[in-house]
């Protein structure tokens, strides 16, 4: 019997719907459960065939747990050793590279020196950096964030160097990045499970999180559509990432990446509403059975990037980097979602909006 285990936090609605999910499939020989964890050695054998980590990013004992499943044969979703080396401004700069439109980015120093460093840690540093030639390339308004952040902790919308300095004085030893604001007609957040299946919701960033997946917003261009669907199956192509989400802001119709480094995303049914739930649980539900039926223990079963790929390749990472395509079309347009993995009908869609 292969097990497919969950490992979350203090969510529960997704958790809960997802392994009710996988058992009531009933596929032969797969189970879904909870993870139960009550010892950890060194190398031993993994208990689960798949692993979908919902929290190992705020606790580090479970990152370590699971990279030691990984090593035994658990396909873990996502990755934990991309996951542990992965942030934000990497993801801007390696979107640039592969063809998707990002916002203006500068990576900032930490205002205050990390602990056990000293003004003689940072010799390769000019002081003052050059502040002019920064706020230059990302203009203002702009938003400061950490570089490796998210839930949108930290985050600052700047309107000039004055607030600029006022703000960055606050944020310790956070490094932060200055990002130029997107002003955006339309916004879009988009499940992709599987680096296949795709789900595109209209959203609305400015409202209270719980109202923020529009319900009835005006339906987008089937052109504006597909462009976001490949920016998202390329995205996470790259990046190697099972469950991600990716954002957009559209400015001049031009879908604008915001934020892609999600590997946890919100998944709760109180904030994303019935129907996006109901094709997330599914969705999830499908893939993790996937996984499992081609799990072998005792092999690497981890989702590795096509940057990944292509560095230990030697291979041009521009040479890969052509539209990517869904094994089916899995777009959700205004009122009527398909997917590959439920083939339902459902309403997903949203308004404008910025972003983390």
């Amino acid at each position: 019997m292969k097990k497919i285990g969950i490992l979350f936090g203090q969510e529960r609605s997704f958790p809960q719907a997802f392994v009710d999910r996988v058992n009531q499939k009933a596929e032969d020989g797969i189970t879904a459960e909870f993870v139960n964890i009550s010892k950890v050695f060194q190398a031993e054998e993994p208990a689960y065939a798949v692993i979908i980590d919902r929290i190992s990013q705020d606790v580090p004992f479970y990152r370590a747990y699971l990279k030691n499943a990984a090593m035994g044969g658990t396909a873990v979703i996502n990755n934990p050793f991309w996951w542990s080396a992965d942030e934000k401004f990497f993801n801007n700069a390696l979107a640039e590279n592969i063809g998707v439109p990002v916002p203006k980015t500068a990576l900032i120093p930490s205002r205050e020196h990390p602990d056990d460093t000293n003004e003689n840690s940072f010799s390769n540093l000019a002081l003052p950096m050059d502040w002019d030639a920064i706020f230059e390339y990302t203009g203002f308004p702009a938003y400061m964030k950490p570089f490796d952040g998210g839930g949108w902790k930290e985050v600052y919308k700047l309107h000039d160097k004055e607030d600029f300095f006022d703000k960055h004085s606050q944020t310790k030893q956070t490094v932060m990045m200055l990002q130029e604001e997107i002003m955006f007609e339309e916004y879009f957040r988009c499940y992709c499970i599987g680096g296949k299946y795709v789900r595109i919701m209209q959203y609305e960033p400015r409202n209270p999180h719980h109202l923020r997946y529009v319900i009835d917003g005006p339906k987008p261009s089937e052109k504006l559509l597909k462009t976001i669907e490949d920016y998202t199956l390329r995205l996470n192509k790259y990046l190697g990432y099972d469950f991600n989400t990716v954002e957009f802001a559209v400015r001049d119709g031009v879908p604008i990446a915001i934020d892609f480094c999600n590997p946890a995303p919100d998944a709760g049914v109180e904030s994303v509403g019935a129907e996006n739930f109901e094709w997330v649980v599914e969705t999830a539900a499908t893939y993790a059975i996937e996984k499992a039926k081609a799990q072998k223990f005792g092999q690497d079963n981890l989702t590795w990037g096509e940057y990944v790929k292509t560095g230990a390749t030697a291979t041009p990472l521009i040479a890969k980097a052509k539209p990517a395509t869904a094994a089916k079309p899995t777009v959700a347009a205004a009122k009527t979602v398909t997917t590959p993995a439920t083939k339902t009908k459902a309403a997903a869609v949203k308004k404008p909006a910025p972003k983390k």
